[in-house]
């Protein structure tokens, strides 16, 4: 009934939503002589706050039609190159790509879509012809599709690095991190033709047992039973996935609001504010960060429960245990995949040191075929979004591929 009683409660307030929202656009109305006088400005500002709190969200979009390559503006096209039950490979086409680095940009499949990392993309777009995996929210995948779980993951990379072609490279953000290291293992370790030149890894929990954060403390203060019996729930008969056992979106949006929940009540009085200033351009700043930020999907309850365990509770891929369709992942079969590990100083998800394991357990790589980036002053959507990536990481990423065959 959890999944229920959430869909209940968004009828509701996307209902409560649209009222206030028509409240605050009659008392804003030039043609109102009410809306000048006593608190009708605080007034609207407080119903366009909870209208925008309070408003359904789908899937966003990239919404990227143009980059500019060597000073002059291309248009860029999206382009659906492989799809699976559940997700797609989508590539970002422009002329000025022809002959540049193909990048693989690997999203998380962790209760946000693709389109987070909409501010990595178009960094990287000038340069480089880029690709991303676009997950799909697993409660529109029908039973009928089967399951999908972190073996399954790993083989969704196998196969679109070999669509991709021989000389790809490929950025994992955050948690994509474990499945990319595994998948170059193996593809190492078969001398796959199209294993990535280079690997990056941004923000990833490789190795969790170092610093560690509060998410990985709520993974590993409970057993794993206590996960089974209170986030996993079935999507009801209205969806298309109808049956399917899921981790929801929703739960794990309000598992990292409530870690910082100040914060954001914080941003939305900062926005308030603005708006009762007439700062339309600050306050608008906040809202297309929070409807990237509230847009949640659902994961597979396989591929979720898979992952807390292997990666946060038993720690297998470090300890040198983890497996891959029954055949273990062996980190020392990468010989040739230069990599590059990027954490954020102030990163409250995936802390100092968790992403630099994965040099260390890449025991037969060249010590100059390793790269370690320390982003001073960076939190966790700070390395990968923001000024601090585009004028600082972004830079650094770019030249470890060019030294590295791209």
């Amino acid at each position: 009934m959890l999944y229920q009683a959430f869909d209940l409660q968004k009828s509701w307030l996307a209902g409560a939503s649209a009222l206030a929202t028509a409240g605050a656009q009659a008392i804003q109305h030039p043609a109102n002589p009410l809306g000048y006088f006593g608190g009708s400005p605080m007034f609207a500002s407080a119903l366009e706050v909870f209208a925008h709190a309070a408003a359904p969200r789908g899937k966003p979009a990239f919404d990227l039609y143009e980059t500019v390559v060597d000073g002059e503006a291309v248009r860029v096209s999206e382009a659906i190159e492989a799809r699976k039950p559940f997700g797609q490979l989508k590539h970002f086409k422009h002329k000025g790509a022809k002959g540049a680095p193909k990048l693989l940009i690997v999203a998380p499949m962790s209760g946000h879509y693709a389109t987070l990392l909409r501010g990595t993309v178009e960094r990287m777009l000038p340069d480089h012809d880029v690709w991303i995996t676009d997950w799909r929210d697993a409660r529109n995948v029908p039973l009928t599709a089967g399951r999908f779980d972190l073996d399954d993951y790993v083989d969704y990379l196998i196969d679109w690095l070999g669509h991709i072609g021989p000389g790809a490279h490929m950025l994992a953000v955050c948690q994509p991190s474990v499945p990319c290291l595994a998948a170059a293992a193996v593809m190492a370790a078969d001398g796959h033709k199209c294993r990535p030149k280079t690997l990056t890894m941004m923000g990833g929990p490789i190795d969790t047992r170092k610093a560690p954060t509060a998410v990985n403390q709520h993974a590993t203060t409970r057993p794993h039973a206590w996960f089974q019996e209170n986030v996993i729930a079935t999507v009801p008969a209205y969806y298309p996935g109808a049956g399917r056992r899921v981790y929801p979106g929703f739960l794990q949006l309000a598992g990292f609001m409530s870690m910082n929940l100040g914060n954001h009540m914080m941003s939305h009085w900062e926005m308030f504010k603005h708006l009762v200033d007439g700062d339309g351009e600050s306050a608008d700043k906040t809202k297309e960060f929070y409807d990237e930020y509230r847009s949640v999907c659902d994961m597979t309850a396989e591929f979720y429960l898979q992952t807390v365990d292997a990666v946060f509770q038993r720690h297998l891929l470090p300890k040198g245990e983890m497996e891959h369709r029954g055949r273990k992942v062996d980190l020392t079969a990468i010989e040739d995949i230069a990599m590059l590990a990027i954490e954020g100083e102030r990163d409250d998800i995936s802390g100092i040191g968790q992403t630099k394991a994965a040099l260390t357990l890449a025991k037969s790589l060249p010590a100059e075929r390793k790269k370690y980036l320390m982003a001073k002053g960076v939190g966790h959507y700070g390395i990968f979004n923001g000024r601090k990536w585009r004028e600082e990481i972004a830079p650094v990423v770019e030249q470890w591929i060019r030294a590295n065959g791209g």
